[in-house]
């Protein structure tokens, strides 16, 4: 049976207030080795070895497909346009990392810690985010194509042109989300909790929102071709009426359709 990790006091917001004024620099060699030491702490449930603390290291572009990475610290560290498909980062810390045009295609991030990091523009298609903290963090313009993100918290999250068609998000936490222009075509958003989330001007077209609750969220300019809407909570027929289009979409029982 694996051992708890000691508690990690969650940082208050602003996250920019905890932000380390220098990065670390790495070299590959110290990096191969801190690596070795993560991998034996892992296969000998943390007995031997050396849980790697790579906070605010400067990693950019570096080269981590396919490595076991569960647990590892990587908390401010700067990972833009790194390679990270396939890895391992069950149960990472990430708070606040900055990840921009990194690649996680198929990546593991379930129950990760990522809130405040920086994703832009980032590919995550097919990774799965199950369980994990995402709060605040910028996602604009990610492609998150068939990407797991169930019972993940991303409360708060920027997700401004992002790609996740066909994504599971069933009973994330998207509560004042930004999805403004974002393509979420034949998503899964059975039991999502949307309060005051921003879905203007968003491609929803088959997409899956029944039991979602949707008290406040904006639908402007959003196309719901399609949808299915029965069994929401909170949404009333005002908030239809801005919807740019709701041809064959499945309302609650009860709510007309506007005119």
């Amino acid at each position: 049976m694996e051992k708890a990790d000691p508690p990690e006091t969650k940082p208050a917001l602003p996250r920019e207030a905890s932000r380390p004024d220098r990065l670390r620099a790495i070299s590959l060699e110290a990096l191969a080795q801190i690596l070795s030491a993560h991998r034996i702490y892992l296969e000998t449930n943390r007995q031997q070895g050396t849980r790697a603390d790579l906070s605010a290291a400067d990693l950019m572009g570096c080269d981590l497909s396919g490595k076991a990475l569960r647990r590892i610290k990587l908390d401010h560290a700067r990972l833009r346009n790194a390679n990270l498909a396939y890895a391992n980062l069950q149960r990472a810390n990430l708070i606040g990392a900055d990840l921009g045009g990194a690649c996680l295609t198929g990546a593991d991030l379930g129950g990760a810690r990522i809130s405040g990091a920086n994703l832009d523009a980032a590919q995550l298609d097919a990774a799965s985010f199950v369980g994990a903290d995402l709060e605040f963090a910028v996602m604009t313009k990610t492609v998150l194509r068939q990407a797991r993100l169930r019972d993940a918290d991303m409360s708060g999250v920027n997700l401004e042109g992002a790609d996740l068609r066909e994504a599971d998000l069933r009973a994330a936490n998207l509560r004042g989300a930004s999805l403004r222009g974002a393509c979420m075509d034949r998503a899964d958003l059975r039991a999502a909790r949307l309060g005051g989330a921003f879905l203007d001007v968003a491609s929803l077209r088959q997409v899956d929102l029944r039991g979602a609750y949707l008290r406040l969220a904006r639908f402007d300019g959003a196309d719901l071709s399609a949808a299915d809407l029965r069994d929401t909570q909170g949404l009333v027929r005002a908030q239809l009426t801005t919807a740019r289009c709701l041809v064959d979409s499945r309302l609650p029982t009860g709510l007309p359709a506007p005119e």
